[in-house]
């Protein structure tokens, strides 16, 4: 049994180890911003979540700041009709939300608005408007549909620049910020580099990442991008083929990133559209302060948000539908959770909330996306809707991922295939179809106040990558312990209609594991007897099988149908093959009926406690949940 137990343990191992890989963007060697504002900018950079300025503001000719106006031909007419459809019909941000509606006085307000905005207009491309920012400054983008010609025909492999590349980020594979400021539309459509570079070369990785080395001043921070239509579909940037409104995914595309946002402290982006990058729709790198507000994330080849060592950063009333990976990928978070800086109070730093992630192969993701709090979203109708994990690679900082928060979210349905031939999403991650939230080497990970339901799989899976096949080659197993489920409400639709997960919860069990637990959760029938789980519930005591006493030991056990699983996605994943003859993870699981494991008591008392899900701070009878362990990003 040691010797079987040894292989599926590195059976899974090699499966996560893979999947990191695939996960993990090549990116150059990246620092945690200087969390303070900068106040050699005024009024200062950073320091806290930016706060948007008003459309309105941006006729006013008082500092701080200039607006510069893009525009096409058509754009005013468009906007009117727009504005008048919307006051028809309304307008749709998030689809699992009513449409919004528009005012008769609103509607007059924005057509005065966008008029006057029209009659300033001197740009009819976006880079060049970026490019003549300074710091305060604003780009109001009118209504259309913008592909930037100019920039998209830029060289991916200027000579200019050839010098910076040979001599970049010392062997990382990642180009250095001093290449992305001297040729911004190398990689990316729209640029905005926010610091002039440091003098001199930069220095060799550092162990401590926190603070950027060799950081010159701000150039261009608390810019703000917007779109003055009324709704994010009226701004549209297309870094692909145009003619699809939606996938393929990275369709045509003509540059890797759409917009990149590096290093532009205070930077705030609204109201717009982004579709059809190679790899990222919107890219916000090493920046502190930042707000994505309105947004939509559409069929990129990678990641349609990509958000990578950034501190106070907010993602708010977005859509994120079509990418390759996933939605949203707040990576390479700061250590402000359990490995932060001696001295130093815990503190959540990037925030998502107020968003529909769908038809994505995954919804959520983050390499060593630490102390990130996720909150009052809906993840549907993606091959896995929340993944979260441990793998150490250069430019990924933060190792291991901990203490990021998943709370008061709706997860449901997750069911869609991206692996099949017929897909308008070509995959660009290996993940269990099915699945709810799965933790891949995490720790002190919270999983609270959540609903949960009709993810055909499972609906949480936790699994260990242990240090030596994660690239950091240490003896020790530092991930995936300390991890927390509880307060959830499992298998319940609103309204309380019973709508079974394939299984609740499922571990793999790593004998090195310790802390992690499930408690306080309910099932079907409105109790914790009719949740479900592997390793399974006790047949003679009717318990879940999985500790609820949160300072434990992982018994190192296991079941032979595990390894069949864990072997043969090892193997799938090893040869570069979505292959579900080997790996069940990519054939689309049945849905739960009678005879399944998921199976459950339909009752009265379940209809009932399916009415509400539990909140932040308003748990069910008997949590002992705190209701603010962190201070948290807010609005």
């Amino acid at each position: 049994m040691g010797r079987l137990f040894a292989a599926l343990a590195l059976a899974a191992a090699a499966v996560l180890a893979v999947a990191a890989v695939a996960a993990a963007h090549v990116e150059r060697t990246a620092y945690w911003p200087d969390p303070r504002p900068d106040t050699a900018v005024t009024p200062p950079a950073g320091g806290k979540v930016p706060k948007p300025r008003s459309l309105a503001s941006a006729l006013d000719s008082k500092p701080p700041g200039t607006t510069r106006v893009v525009c096409r031909k058509g754009s005013l007419a468009r906007a009117r009709q727009r504005i008048q459809d919307a006051q028809k019909h309304g307008y749709v941000i998030r689809p699992s939300q009513p449409r919004i509606r528009v005012s008769k006085a609103r509607a007059k307000t924005l057509v005065k608005l966008n008029t006057a905005l029209f009659k300033r207009c001197k740009f009819h491309h976006i880079q060049p408007a970026l490019t003549a920012s300074r710091n305060n400054d604003r780009v109001v983008v009118m209504p259309g549909l913008y592909t930037e010609p100019e920039s998209r025909a830029k060289s991916s492999d200027p000579p200019r620049c050839a010098p910076l590349k040979e001599n970049g980020d010392h062997g990382s594979g990642g180009l250095s910020y001093k290449y992305q400021f001297t040729c911004p539309n190398a990689q990316s459509l729209l640029a905005l580099p926010g610091r002039l570079p440091g003098k001199g070369q930069d220095p060799p990785p550092q162990d401590d990442r926190f603070g950027i080395p060799n950081l010159g001043p701000c150039l261009r921070c608390n810019v703000q991008i917007e779109g003055s239509g009324v709704s994010p579909d009226d701004t549209v940037v297309d870094t692909g083929d145009a003619t699809h409104p939606r996938g393929p995914n990275g369709v045509g595309s003509k540059k890797d990133v759409g917009l990149r946002v590096d290093r532009a402290d205070g930077f705030v982006l609204r109201n717009m559209k982004f579709r059809h990058a190679a790899e990222h729709d919107v890219y916000v790198m090493e920046t502190d302060g930042y707000l994505l507000d309105r947004m939509k994330f559409y069929y990129a080849g990678q990641y349609g948000q990509l958000t990578f060592a950034n501190d106070h950063g907010l993602t708010q009333n977005c859509e994120g539908i079509g990418n390759g990976d996933s939605a949203v990928y707040p990576g390479g978070a700061p250590d402000t959770g359990e490995q932060r800086q001696p001295g130093t109070k815990p503190r959540l730093n990037n925030a998502i909330t107020k968003c529909d992630i769908h038809h994505n192969t995954l919804g959520y993701s983050g390499t060593m996306g630490n102390a990130t709090h996720v909150y009052d979203n809906d993840f549907y109708d993606n091959s896995t809707a929340i993944a979260t994990d441990s793998f150490y690679a250069g430019g990924h900082p933060g190792y291991a991922q901990d203490s990021a928060t998943f709370e008061n979210n709706r997860i449901y349905s997750n069911n869609f295939n991206s692996f099949t031939p017929d897909s308008d999403v070509a995959p660009d991650v290996p993940v269990p179809v099915g699945v709810g939230i799965l933790i891949a080497g995490g720790n002190n990970d919270q999983v609270r106040g959540n609903r949960i339901w009709d993810n055909w799989r499972r609906g949480t899976m936790l699994i260990a990558v242990p240090d030596a096949v994660s690239d950091k080659y240490d003896s020790a197993e530092t991930t995936s312990h300390r991890n927390r489920y509880h307060d959830n409400v499992m298998g319940i639709a609103p309204g309380g209609k019973r709508k079974p997960n394939g299984l609740d919860f499922w571990w793999d069990q790593h004998p090195s594991n310790t802390n992690n637990c499930w408690y306080h959760n309910i099932g079907p029938d409105g109790t914790a007897k009719s949740l479900t789980s592997d390793p399974p519930v006790n047949p003679v005591n009717g318990k879940l099988g999985l500790p609820s006493d949160c300072v434990n030991v992982s018994t190192g056990e296991t079941y032979p149908e595990k390894g069949p699983e864990l072997g043969g996605c090892a193997a799938s994943i090893e040869n570069g093959e979505y292959n579900a003859d080997i790996c069940p993870w990519f054939r689309s699981p049945p849905p739960p009926g009678p005879g399944s494991a998921a199976t459950a008591r339909g009752t009265e008392a379940g209809a009932i406690a399916g009415q509400n899900v539990p909140k932040m701070c308003d748990m069910l009878p008997g949590s002992t949940l705190s209701c603010a362990p962190f201070r948290g990003i807010r609005p």
